[in-house]
């Protein structure tokens, strides 16, 4: 019996690494079925024409999700059940960064030893203003996280079942850090590192959630873009200025192969997680994007030393939250 077309459900898929990661998918199977998973039904609907130009047979689906708005993501949970019969790839892509600042005695720092470090990950050069979503929740954490791992535990049942394999694939960070991360605060509202929190908290729920799935043939692995210019960077720097330091960033990928640049390279691990074999990858691996100079893409595999102890501990208040808020929406 032939089975039928590959499913991917891509959550930000309208721009950005989703509608690249789409566009690659779709180049290498025309058979694959897309759904852009997006906030934005009218963005999505300009992403499927887009990649319905270069292949006009594409099936490519638009399902409304605001992956920061609880309401949002049950809708749409139950919506992706009723659609498919299958998913073969869920890509939680789909972020925000907090509100941010530049903060400009900082720019000392690029001419320092820690430039690499700097232009990476931001610390020093970024300061953030916090805001709360409907539901109550730290913006940055609801949707880089909790909302993702809402939509998961919705679609536990529906993607174990039957005889095909499902992955989970997290957007996670380089700037992913445990010193940002604290069990006590798990919204990170104390601290100024909201976005660093959040991706190392998503690497911890993604083993959380392979270790626990990874039974009934559904896989969880997370992967960093590198450092990649999108939308979300877009309001942090002015276009002026990147034109500037676009040669510097560059020249650094002769050092720094994770200076990705462009949402097709940095895309790179998220399409090449889909080719391999998901029960042969380590769940305490982060599956990074890379660059060469010469224009070469890669993808290098980064031991994240995770603790599993830890990684229990945060799906546990995770399911909690998730409890506490569920009865105003049943």
């Amino acid at each position: 019996m032939k089975m039928s077309s590959k499913v991917a459900v891509i959550t930000g898929g309208n721009a950005g690494l989703g509608l690249a990661l789409a566009e690659r998918l779709l180049t290498d199977d025309p058979t694959i079925r897309l759904c852009l998973a997006c906030r934005n039904t009218g963005r999505a609907e300009a992403a499927r024409n887009a990649l319905k130009l270069s292949n006009p047979n594409a099936r490519v689906d638009i399902l409304n999700l605001d992956v920061g708005k609880l309401s949002s993501v049950y809708s749409a949970a139950k919506e992706i059940t009723h659609r498919y019969d299958h998913v073969d790839y869920l890509y939680l892509n789909a972020g925000v960064l907090p509100g941010v600042k530049i903060r400009w005695e900082g720019l000392k720092e690029i001419f320092s030893r820690n430039v690499v470090h700097v232009l990476s990950t931001g610390d020093g050069l970024l300061t953030t203003v916090k805001q709360t979503t409907e539901d109550g929740l730290q913006e940055v954490f609801a949707t880089n996280l909790f909302g993702h791992f809402v939509l998961v535990r919705q679609l536990e049942d529906f993607l174990a079942r039957g005889p095909r394999t499902c992955q989970i694939i997290w957007s996670s960070s380089m700037n992913a850090s445990k010193n940002n991360f604290h069990l006590d605060d798990i919204q990170h509202e104390k601290g100024f590192q909201a976005y660093s929190s959040s991706k190392y908290a998503i690497d911890l729920t993604s083993l959380a959630i392979n270790n626990r799935l990874c039974h009934q043939n559904v896989y969880s692995h997370t992967t960093s873009p590198g450092f990649v210019l999108t939308k979300l960077t877009s309001p942090i720097v002015p276009n002026w200025l990147w034109y500037i330091i676009l040669p510097i960033l560059s020249l650094l990928r002769l050092f720094v192969p994770s200076m990705t640049i462009y949402p097709y390279n940095g895309a790179e691990s998220m399409f090449w997680l889909s080719k391999q074999r998901p029960e042969t990858l380590n769940p305490c691996v982060k599956y990074c994007s890379g660059t060469s100079l010469g224009g070469t893409n890669q993808v290098t595999a980064k031991n994240m030393n995770l603790d599993e102890e830890l990684a229990i501990k945060l799906f546990q208040k995770l399911c909690e939250l998730e409890k506490s808020l569920r009865s105003n929406y049943t």
